[in-house]
């Protein structure tokens, strides 16, 4: 990268892009979303045949290879690709940008449908710090409504997906979380203003 003026900035919003997504792991490891994470023991061929992937890999070459393998959430089972982008926007660099993006299966369903509807959009991709937004918002949506089995985060995912096709836009972060937040208050959750939805 050269020496110069775009360069230096062009680093600058690479650093945050990562710190953004060093955030966005952090929050996905917490583990206390009230959606139960997989279990490591149901992991074990996946996580073999995952290793033996060469990264950085796009989502397709991921279903490609595969994308039939059963993983076990306390609640259901999923293959690979329904929790994964079939793609070649949604790049992973490492196994553990894969490990993270499925440990919550409600998200990345969601994730996944977005993902998948954007790629219709001519001047328009999800990815970076928009994603880590998005993503973020389904996350603040497991944990202020926990006990209607995900039903907003459907809700919210097709007003997105629908956005998507009627508008041909994706909808800023800032709207996804206003309508998340809309969507908690009609179903009688409290959102604060210090909470990432309560903007």
């Amino acid at each position: 990268m050269a020496d110069d003026k775009d360069g230096r900035e062009k680093q600058a919003r690479n650093e945050d892009d990562r710190q953004r997504r060093r955030d966005v792991d952090a929050e996905l490891e917490r583990g206390d979303e009230p959606e139960p994470e997989l279990d490591p023991d149901d992991l074990g061929e996946f996580e073999a045949e995952l290793e033996q992937l060469e990264f950085p890999v796009t989502g397709m070459e991921i279903v490609a290879t595969i994308g039939d393998r059963e993983i076990a959430s306390p609640t259901e089972r999923y293959t690979v690709e329904q929790l994964v982008p079939n793609t070649d926007r949604a790049v992973f660099d490492s196994p553990d940008r894969v490990r993270v993006r499925i440990q919550r299966p409600t998200v990345a369903t969601a994730m996944k449908r977005i993902v998948e509807a954007s790629e219709a959009l001519p001047n328009e991709e999800l990815d970076g710090s928009q994603y880590d937004a998005y993503e973020k918002t389904f996350l603040e949506l497991e944990r202020v409504s926990p006990d209607d089995d995900d039903e907003a985060i459907g809700v919210v995912r097709d007003w997105v997906v629908d956005r998507i096709r009627e508008k041909e836009t994706l909808p800023t972060s800032r709207q996804i979380r206003r309508q998340a937040a809309k969507v908690c208050r009609q179903e009688g959750h409290q959102v604060r203003n210090d909470d990432w939805l309560g903007i």
